[in-house]
């Protein structure tokens, strides 16, 4: 127990005083003064080893923390790196632990703390990560309440002519619905995907990467092929740019597609493309799937309630939305000004409504297009983040945006 009056030394230097005196005891002493007796014979041991200097209150550390790494562990270490200057933790330890393995090495993290501590690891400048502007998956429970839309990475038949394999299929069944070589552009896409709604029905949503001609980099990512998705009533979702396993259904049926069609390619485009409906047939009908049960996807796939529309609809906006329709050039009128907003959407309608911080949110049905800056009257996008400045990054705005009206 510390002492009770008075500043510490001078309650120490009146304790030994006082011992000193011999008229009291050890016990008798510590009590008055509260302190242990253990607490009291060392001090009095310290008097007479050092003197008076020896009663200052000294620190409390240990002299060597528990989990202090060895010295011979630490050059060890460092040598190793010194030897290889591009290895990292984790392969320096691997390599430690074979050549001693009887030694308790440190953690990655520990090996890391020291490489950084001795200047073997350069220190990088931390990138401050914006507030994304994102929209979570909805959830998968039924058939086409998901599709997922990709192109198979392309190659060349025999023949030399370059095959861009198209593959549509369903999220909670496997089933796959298209797998044909087409252009990688609207014109390409759309008589298939359109071919793929009349035959099956309309998805409630529709999962695809962020590049053409599924998406672009300007408002709310749209393209004029996912613009008449929305007017279809199917619900956009874009996989976070460099992350493949949010649409990872889609990517594990790609593996076994090329392994089981492009290795080796086809002669021709013609040949490749009967190979593509022969691997459909057997991954549909035949395939036992595990996540099924060892089912077939077509024992689950059903087709959906959602018939594709006589006519496509233009979205409808509530009485809190302000609507403009885009002109030829891709802007709108607002406030008095033109304001840039997509050539996807020329001809079509938006709605525009306040926010609580007075900003307008522009939508195109309910897809978030940017927000309309209250000073500089300059719509800032809502766009998918460029995969070339960091991998899995997604468009992002300073703060969350919300409605004066609500969502």
């Amino acid at each position: 127990m510390p002492f009770k009056e008075t500043c510490v030394l001078d309650e120490t230097i009146r304790f030994v005083a006082t011992y000193l005196e011999g008229e009291e005891t050890m016990a008798a002493l510590c009590r008055a003064f509260g302190i242990s007796r253990q607490w009291g014979h060392e001090l009095a041991r310290r008097y007479r080893a050092e003197g008076v200097a020896g009663l200052a209150p000294r620190s409390r550390a240990p002299h060597r923390p528990g989990r202090t790494m060895a010295a011979e562990i630490a050059d060890a270490i460092i040598a190793l790196r010194s030897k290889h200057p591009s290895w990292g933790p984790k392969k320096l330890r691997a390599v430690l632990a074979r050549q001693a393995p009887a030694t308790a090495w440190p953690a990655n993290s520990s090996m890391g703390d020291l490489l950084r501590r001795e200047g073997l690891i350069p220190s990088r400048r931390r990138r401050r990560v914006p507030m994304p502007l994102s929209q979570p998956f909805a959830p998968v429970h039924q058939p086409n309440d998901l599709w997922g839309i990709d192109f198979k990475g392309w190659f060349r038949t025999g023949d030399g002519a370059r095959c861009d394999p198209l593959t549509l299929s369903d999220a909670d069944s496997r089933y796959l619905l298209v797998c044909q070589t087409v252009a990688p552009t609207t014109a390409g896409v759309d008589p298939v995907t359109d071919a793929a709604f009349r035959e099956y029905g309309l998805p409630f949503a529709l999962r695809s990467d962020n590049g053409p001609p599924f998406a672009s980099s300007g408002a709310g990512g749209l393209t004029r092929l996912s613009v008449k998705w929305i007017k279809l009533g199917i619900r956009l979702e874009r996989i976070d740019p460099g992350s493949p396993q949010q649409n990872g259904r889609h990517e594990r049926m790609h593996g076994t597609l090329k392994a089981e069609t492009a290795r080796p390619p086809a002669e021709t485009l013609a040949a490749q493309q009967r190979s593509f409906e022969r691997f459909r047939t057997v991954y549909n009908h035949e395939r036992p799937h595990e996540a099924l049960g060892q089912e077939t996807p077509a024992s689950r796939y059903r087709p959906s309630p959602r018939p594709y529309p006589a006519r496509l609809e233009e979205p409808h906006y509530d009485a809190d939305h302000a609507v403009r329709r885009v002109r030829s050039n891709g802007e709108i009128k607002w406030g008095g000004e033109l304001i840039f907003v997509s050539e996807a959407l020329v001809g079509e309608p938006v709605g525009i409504a306040e926010t609580d911080r007075g900003d307008w949110i522009v939508r195109f049905a309910d897809h978030p297009l940017g927000l309309i800056d209250r000073r500089t009257r300059k719509l800032r996008p809502f766009a998918p983040a460029r995969p070339g400045r960091r991998k899995g990054a997604a468009q992002h705005i300073p703060e969350p945006v919300n409605d004066v009206s609500g969502p």
